[in-house]
């Protein structure tokens, strides 16, 4: 139902920032939970992100708290991931991610496993040199 297509991302030395987009098409519903994730070579896919429709609620893996910056402009059906003082394990593929919110859950746990997201973007790559 929803086509995801990321951009943004490039090369830039540690300390630097970078601002991915997430432009959504198809039939899309402003429900959705957006989340960004990322995979770096030889490691798994982590959760990076979320952000509610909702209410706005954001969600930051730790190692990102106080740096990346998620947001949502609905009108333009996007969604950003401003990345401020990278460091090169930020180094990754970075990914956009969509789900239907189950209104029965709240709180980290319910956005941070990438199995429950429906849609998903092509990925863009993100390289922090040192």
């Amino acid at each position: 139902q929803v086509h995801l297509v990321e951009s943004g991302g490039g090369l830039v030395q540690a300390g630097g920032s970078l601002r991915l987009s997430c432009a959504a098409s198809g039939r899309i519903f402003r429900r959705y939970v957006m989340a960004w994730f990322r995979q770096a070579p030889g490691k798994e896919r982590e959760f990076v992100t979320a952000i509610t429709w909702s209410d706005g609620s954001l969600y930051y893996t730790h190692s990102v708290k106080g740096r990346f910056t998620n947001s949502r402009d609905n009108a333009k059906n996007t969604v950003y991931l401003q990345m401020n003082s990278l460091k090169p394990e930020d180094t990754a593929v970075y990914y956009c991610a969509a789900k239907t919110p189950v209104s029965s859950c709240s709180g980290y746990r319910c956005y941070d496993s990438g199995h429950e997201y429906d849609y998903w973007g092509q990925g863009t790559q993100v390289t922090v040199s040192s």
